[in-house]
C-alpha cells in the first residue's frame, strides 16, 4: 500500500468531469510507449514482459520525463507470448461454444520489468479510459474480467499487490510469487507446473546421473533465493552437494553496468575452475541473455579459446533467448544442456497465424514495431534515426529466417502458459454468465451492455475448472490455484551457425506414482564435445565399488566419504552408494555383500536324509507296536495280559501306534490340514497314552490297598476306575485343543528371516499360549504318574509293572525336558526333526520299559506266564 500511494502522488493528476461533458477530460502520467488494445464486452488485462528501459535511476526532484525509444532494449522473442494471447482470444471469438453472443477483448500493457512501470500499467488496466484515473471509470462498457502476467516473479507480485485490493483474478504464466510476512495470501493462479514439481525432476536427474558435486547459478533476486533455500537442504537430504552457490547480478540501468560485468567475471572464473562438471541454472525468462555473456568476461585470455564446458541443468522459466545484438555470439558453452520446459503442443493453426503477422496488416499491435526493428535490425521510415544505421524495414521480412533466440514459429512454453490461461478465463467467464442466466433469469441486452459481472466471483469458477484446449490437453486448475501439468526434459542441441535444436528426451509427470514420475531416454542425449559424447562424471571422490557404502568424512561435505564394508546381513550392488541395505525376504547377501542370491526353500521332507530316516524310524516304532499288540491279543487269557488290566494296554499300545504314525504329520510340505492335525493330535494321542499309564499305575495301587482288612478302596477297584481315569484325562486334553482351533488354530507359514539363506515353511502354532498349555497338561499327567509309579515301585507283587512305569515315565521326563531347550534353540526344518525325535523317543521308552519284560515272558519264558506266579508273593 506504501508503493501504491507514492505512485499515486507521483503520478496521479487529473479533473473532474463535468455533467454534461461527454467523454473524460483527465490528465495523467505519461502513456506508455506500447500497448495493445482489442475491444470486447469482457476484457482481458495483459502485463507483459516485452522490453526494459535502460535509463538513469529517477530522483524523485521532479517531473520524470517520458522514457524515449532510444533508450529501449527489447526481447525479441517474448513478443510470442502477445502473439499468442491474441491468437487465444481470436480463436475463442470463432468459437460458437464458449460465450456465445459475447465478445472477448484485451488489454496489453507492457512491465518494461520495473516496478513503477508495472504498478502503472496495473492501475491503467483498472481505470479503463485513455487517462490514468483510479478508481475511476467513466464512459465504459466493458470491464475488466482478468489479467493475465506477468512472467517473472517480481512483476507478477507488483500486479498481484493492486489486483488484491479489487479481487480480481490474476493468472501467472511465469514464475510464482514470492510470498512474504506483509504478502501471505495473494489471490492468483499459476499456469505453469508449481515449482516443487522442478525441483524433484532436477534432484531425480541428478541422482539419475549420479552427479553429486554440483554448482548452483541462480539470478540474484527473490525468485533466484527461493530457489537457493529450498533445493539447499532438499539437494543435501538426498547426497547432492554444491561446489558453489552464485547469485547473477540483475540490472535496471546503465549505470548498474560496470558493476554487473565485475561480478560475471568473478562468476565465470568460478565455473570454470570448478572441479563440478553440473551447473544447475535458475532464472527468469530472459536470463539466458545474461547468461550468455560469462564465455567474453573470464579474466583469463587463454579459457575464451579453449572453454571448459559444463553440463547446464536449465529450469523452465529460463527460455532460449537474447537481446538483438547477441545474435551471432557464440552460445557453444551450453550445448548438450538439459533444460526444464513447460509441456506443450502447437494448437491448430498457430503457426499460420504467426506466419501472417506482419506491421502492415496487424492493427492495434503497439509492440511490433519496435520487435520487428529489433528483430530484424531496420527502422521504420518515420522513426528513422541518423544514429542508426539500419535498413529500412519493409513489413516483408519473413519471421521464419530469425534464428531461434530470437524468436520461433512453434509454442513455446511460456507462450502455452498464455494460450492456456485465456482459455482458462474464457471457459470461467462462461461458466458464470450461465450460472448467472439459469439462477437469476438474468439476459444480456440493453444496447449489447453486459451487467457488472462482479468479477469476485469469478474465483469461484476458476477453482477446479478443467476443459480440453484446442491442441488436445486438458488443462486443469486445482483448489491451489495450481495447474496441473508436466514438464518435458529437453536436450538443447546449439550448431555453429548458433541455430538451435530441441530434442526431448523426458519427461516429468506429476500424476504418476513417485517412482515413476520421471521418464528419461539416455541416449537420446547428446553430450557437448569436451566429454567426448560420453556421460559426465561429477562427484567429490572416487567412488566406492559394489559391496561397501559411504562415510563422510569429518569436517567435509556429505558428497567427500570414505569407504566401507557392508554389515552383515546387507549388501550394496551399485557404486556410491549412500549406505546398504537389506536384501528382500526371497535373498539373501552373497559372500562379498554386493548381490542378493535367492533362498532355498527349507522344510522336512522325505527326500532328503534327516526326513528319510525319521519317517523310517517311525514307521519301525509303528510296526513294532503293531507285533506286541498283536501278541498281546493273541495271548489275551494268559495270567500276565490280564493281571496288567487287559483293556488298558490295548488302549495304551493303540495310542502308542498313533503316537508313531502322528510324527509322519509333521514331515513334508506344510499344508493347512497337516499343520491343523500336526500338534493337536500329538497333544490328543499323547495325553491319552500317558492317562493309560496313569489309570494302571492308580489301578495297581488302589488294588494293592483294597487287600488289607476293612479297607474302603474295595469299592473303588474295578475295571470302571481305569476307564474313568483314562477318558476324564483324555477329554480335558481334547478341550483344550478343540478351545485352540476355535480361537486361535496354526496354519501354513513362512519363515523369511531365522535362517539367512532360507525360506522355512513352517507350521504357525498360532496360539503360542495354547501350544504350550497342551504341553504343560501333559507334562502335568505325566508328573503324576511318575510320582503315583515311583510311590508303587515295591509293592510285593511279580508282576506289578510300577516299576517299570517309572522308568518308562522317567525317560518320558526326561525327553521332554530336553525338548524345550533344544527346540527354542533349533530353527526350521531341525526344530521340527526335535519334535519328531521327541515323539519317537518318549513314546519308544513307554513301549519298551513297559512291555519289554512282558513280551519277554510271554515270548522266551512261558513258564513264568501262570497264576502261580501271579499270587505269589515277594519276601
Amino acid at each position: 500500500m506504501v508503493v501504491l500511494v507514492v505512485l499515486l502522488l507521483e503520478l496521479v493528476s487529473y479533473n473532474v468531469c463535468e455533467a454534461h461533458i461527454a467523454k473524460c477530460r483527465l490528465q495523467g502520467p505519461h502513456r506508455p510507449l506500447h500497448m495493445y488494445h482489442q475491444p470486447g464486452e469482457f476484457i482481458i488485462g495483459g502485463i507483459v514482459s516485452h522490453s526494459a528501459f535502460l535509463s538513469s535511476p529517477a530522483t524523485f526532484t521532479e517531473d520524470p520525463p517520458a522514457a524515449l525509444p532510444d533508450e529501449l532494449v527489447v526481447m525479441p522473442k517474448l513478443y510470442q507470448h502477445i502473439v499468442t494471447l491474441a491468437f487465444a482470444v481470436k480463436e475463442i471469438n470463432e468459437d460458437p461454444h464458449i460465450l456465445p453472443n459475447i465478445t472477448l477483448g484485451f488489454h496489453l500493457y507492457d512491465s518494461y520489468s520495473y516496478a513503477k512501470s508495472t504498478y502503472l500499467a496495473t492501475l491503467l488496466l483498472l481505470s479503463m479510459v485513455e487517462k490514468f484515473v483510479p478508481n475511476y471509470i467513466c464512459d465504459v462498457e466493458s470491464y475488466l474480467s482478468g489479467v493475465i502476467g506477468g512472467l517473472d516473479s517480481e512483476i507478477s507480485f507488483y500486479v498481484a499487490t493492486v489486483l488484491d485490493i479489487y479481487k480480481i483474478p490474476q493468472l501467472i504464466y511465469g514464475s510464482a510469487p514470492v510470498m512474504n510476512e506483509k504478502s501471505p495470501g495473494l489471490p492468483f493462479y499459476q499456469m505453469a507446473p508449481p515449482e516443487a514439481l522442478q525441483y524433484e525432476g532436477i534432484l531425480s536427474l541428478l541422482l539419475h546421473f549420479r552427479w553429486t558435486w554440483i554448482g548452483v547459478l541462480a539470478t540474484d533476486n527473490d525468485n533466484g533465493e527461493r530457489f537457493v533455500q529450498t533445493i539447499s537442504p532438499m539437494f543435501t537430504k538426498s547426497g547432492v552437494c554444491f561446489a558453489f552457490i552464485e547469485r547473477f547480478p540483475n540490472f535496471s540501468f546503465i549505470s548498474e553496468m560496470y558493476g554487473l560485468l565485475e561480478q560475471a567475471y568473478n562468476i565465470q572464473d568460478k565455473i570454470v575452475s570448478s572441479k563440478a562438471n553440473v551447473v544447475v541454472t535458475s532464472g527468469e525468462s530472459y536470463s539466458m541473455a545474461n547468461f550468455r555473456w560469462l564465455p567474453f568476461l573470464t579474466k583469463h585470455d587463454d579459457m575464451t579459446k579453449n572453454v571448459k564446458s559444463k553440463v547446464w541443468i536449465i529450469t523452465a522459466q529460463i527460455e532460449f533467448a537474447s537481446f538483438f545484438f547477441q545474435r551471432n555470439w557464440d552460445s557453444g558453452i551450453f550445448n548438450g544442456a538439459i533444460a526444464f520446459e513447460i509441456h506443450f503442443r502447437n494448437p491448430t493453426g498457430f503457426h499460420q497465424y504467426v506466419v501472417h503477422r506482419n506491421p502492415a496488416t496487424t492493427k492495434g499491435d503497439g509492440f511490433i514495431r519496435h520487435f520487428w526493428k529489433h528483430a530484424f535490425e531496420c527502422v521504420f521510415p518515420d522513426i528513422t534515426s541518423d544514429k542508426m544505421e539500419w535498413n529500412i524495414c519493409k513489413g516483408k521480412e519473413k519471421l521464419e529466417n530469425l534464428p531461434g533466440s530470437l524468436f520461433e514459429l512453434s509454442m513455446t512454453g511460456h507462450s502455452y502458459s498464455v494460450h492456456s490461461a485465456v482459455y482458462a478465463m474464457a471457459h470461467a467467464l462462461h461458466a458464470m454468465s450461465t450460472s448467472r442466466r439459469r439462477n437469476r433469469g438474468m439476459v444480456y441486452g440493453g444496447r449489447g451492455k453486459n451487467p457488472n459481472p462482479q468479477v469476485w466471483q469469478l474465483h469461484h469458477f476458476l477453482r477446479s475448472i478443467s476443459f480440453n484446449n484446442t491442441a488436445g490437453d486438458v488443462v486443469f486448475i486445482n483448489q491451489n490455484g495450481e495447474a496441473a501439468s508436466s514438464l518435458d526434459i529437453v536436450n538443447w542441441i546449439i550448431f555453429t551457425n548458433q541455430s538451435l535444436h530441441r530434442v526431448r528426451v523426458g519427461r516429468i509427470d506429476p500424476q504418476a506414482p513417485p517412482d515413476h514420475k520421471l521418464t528419461l531416454d539416455e541416449d537420446a542425449i547428446t553430450w557437448h564435445g569436451w566429454f567426448n559424447q560420453t556421460q559426465p562424471f561429477s562427484v567429490c571422490t572416487e567412488r566406492c565399488l559394489p559391496g561397501s557404502s559411504k562415510k563422510v568424512k569429518e569436517g567435509q561435505p556429505p558428497c567427500c566419504y570414505d569407504c566401507i564394508p557392508c554389515a552383515e546381513g546387507k549388501i550394496a550392488n551399485q557404486d556410491d552408494m549412500n549406505d546398504c541395505y537389506k536384501c528382500p525376504d526371497k535373498e539373501y547377501p552373497s559372500k562379498n555383500r554386493n548381490v542378493c542370491l535367492p533362498k532355498d526353500i527349507s522344510f522336512l521332507s522325505y527326500e532328503e536324509s534327516l526326513g528319510i530316516s525319521l519317517a523310517c524310524f517311525s514307521l519301525s516304532l509303528f510296526l513294532i507296536t503293531a507285533l506286541i499288540l498283536g501278541i498281546f491279543m493273541k495271548h489275551h487269557d494268559t495270567p500276565i495280559v490280564i493281571a496288567n488290566n487287559r483293556n488298558l494296554t490295548y488302549a495304551l499300545l493303540i495310542s502308542l501306534l498313533l503316537c508313531f504314525l502322528c510324527a509322519l504329520l509333521f514331515i513334508g510340505r506344510p499344508e493347512k490340514v497337516t499343520c491343523l492335525l500336526r500338534q493337536t493330535a500329538f497333544g490328543i494321542i499323547f495325553s491319552t497314552a500317558v492317562s493309560c499309564v496313569l489309570a494302571k499305575t492308580l489301578t495297581v495301587v488302589l488294588a494293592f490297598m483294597a487287600t488289607k482288612p476293612e479297607s474302603r478302596m474295595r469299592k473303588w477297584v474295578g475295571k470302571g476306575l481305569g476307564h474313568s481315569i483314562l477318558l476324564s484325562c483324555s477329554i480335558v486334553q481334547a478341550g483344550i485343543c478343540t478351545v485352540w482351533l476355535a480361537t486361535s488354530p496354526p496354519y501354513p507359514d513362512v519363515d523369511m528371516h531365522s535362517v539367512m539363506e532360507e525360506i522355512i515353511l513352517e507350521c504357525n502354532e498360532g496360539s503360542v499360549t495354547m501350544f504350550y498349555c497342551v504341553l504343560i497338561y501333559m507334562s502335568c499327567l505325566a508328573t503324576v504318574s511318575f510320582a503315583v509309579a515311583f510311590l508303587a515301585r515295591k509293592l510285593p507283587d511279580s508282576f506289578n509293572e510300577a516299576k517299570f512305569i517309572t522308568f518308562s515315565m522317567l525317560v518320558f521326563c526326561s525327553v521332554w525336558l530336553s525338548f524345550i531347550p533344544s527346540y527354542l534353540s533349533t530353527k526350521g526344518k531341525y526344530m521340527v526333526a526335535v519334535e519328531i525325535f521327541s515323539i519317537l523317543a518318549s513314546g519308544g521308552g513307554l513301549l519298551g520299559c513297559i512291555f519289554s519284560p512282558k513280551c519277554y515272558i510271554i515270548i522266551l519264558r512261558p513258564e513264568l506266564n501262570n497264576r502261580e506266579q501271579l499270587i505269589r508273593k515277594k519276601k
